[in-house]
């Protein structure tokens, strides 16, 4: 009892200076403990061990949000071993949902957030802006590709970030024709940017260009096949991208095509409709694998969201998931329609 009483001080003194934010003065204490002189020889570290250790500390570090298991690691070496311990065993780390807000009057003000699932909190982002005029700014939409690639795209400048948590901005010339709505893709240290209604290259529609990150240069390539003429832009299209290719899909038909910017070429065309009521597919990257999203039904009435893993090589595909029904009632709401 009366150890089970200590445990519960200890808990409760820990997520007191855990909640004031004090691990430093945690750590204090922790080396004052270990700072014992004999004979002015300083104790080793592993000597001493921390008053809260073992399944006690790995129970309170699983619940401490992410962004504070930095400090709590530094505390000493039996707690950077729990920290660890902790995320690897006890609540494992979870992809973390990041999303970037622009204010529709001013697209100069720009927000970001991060909600961390492991610990159900969530984290405001500072973000340093594209290094761009004041003018231009106004007239840049913030828009992402894939989760990995946000970028900035105006008729004087291209800026984009592939960082996890999008702080840095590099700033690059822009392609030779401008585009209204093109896709945008990184692919391995290539920016493809093709379609949108490209106003150059005598108009040409499909016009693709390649930015080379490694020679900072752009160069144009194979346009896009004719078939997508008259989709040939982000609102037609779903794009996903690993890298060494770039997927392509129409989102009504599920007619698909990739792109190496190695050679410059397409391939194709590929049905990715696996079910034909479909009438709407995405294509997406989850890890390595190459994942099809189908709604099945119609706009007004939706029956069913399924998911397909595609194999790259032979382009063919194996259902993996269906959502669940309750779920799919809470995103259609009061209506059949999915929004």
């Amino acid at each position: 009892m009366e150890r089970a009483s200590s445990e519960a001080l200890t808990y409760c003194h820990l997520f007191y200076f855990y909640k004031k934010g004090f691990w430093q003065q945690i750590k204090l204490e922790q080396r004052e403990m270990r700072t014992i002189e004999s004979k002015g020889v300083l104790e080793k570290e592993e000597d001493f061990d921390s008053p809260v250790h073992g399944d006690l500390l790995d129970f309170i570090l699983a619940r401490v949000p992410l962004i504070d298991l930095a400090s709590a690691s530094r505390v000493s070496k039996s707690w950077e071993h729990a920290v660890s311990s902790s995320l690897s065993h006890f609540n494992k780390l979870k992809p973390w949902l990041l999303i970037h807000t622009q204010c529709s009057r001013s697209l100069t003000q720009k927000t970001a957030h991060a909600y961390d699932p492991r610990s159900h909190t969530w984290i405001q982002i500072v973000i340093t802006p594209p290094s761009s005029s004041t003018a231009n700014k106004r007239l840049s939409t913030l828009r992402s590709s894939n989760s990995n690639l946000l970028y900035d795209f105006s008729s004087t400048g291209l800026s984009f970030s592939e960082d996890p948590l999008h702080l840095i901005w590099p700033r690059v010339a822009p392609p030779q024709a401008w585009r209204v709505d093109p896709i945008v893709a990184l692919v391995g240290s290539h920016i493809v940017v093709a379609g949108g209604g490209a106003l150059g290259f005598e108009d040409d529609p499909l016009s693709v260009e390649v930015y080379d990150m490694k020679t900072s240069h752009w160069s144009t390539c194979q346009s896009m096949p004719d078939i997508l003429k008259h989709s040939a832009a982000s609102t037609w299209l779903s794009v996903a991208a690993n890298r060494s290719k770039m997927y392509v899909t129409e989102k009504a038909s599920g007619i698909t095509y990739s792109f190496n910017p190695e050679n410059k070429t397409w391939s194709g065309p590929y049905d990715l409709r696996p079910d034909p009521t479909a009438f709407f597919t995405a294509v997406g990257f989850a890890g390595d694998d190459l994942i099809l999203a189908g709604v099945m039904g119609r706009a007004q009435n939706v029956k069913t969201l399924r998911l397909w893993k595609i194999k790259p090589e032979t382009m063919e595909f194996d259902q993996i998931g269906e959502i669940p029904c309750e779920l799919l009632e809470k995103l259609k709401g009061e209506t059949s329609e999915l929004s």
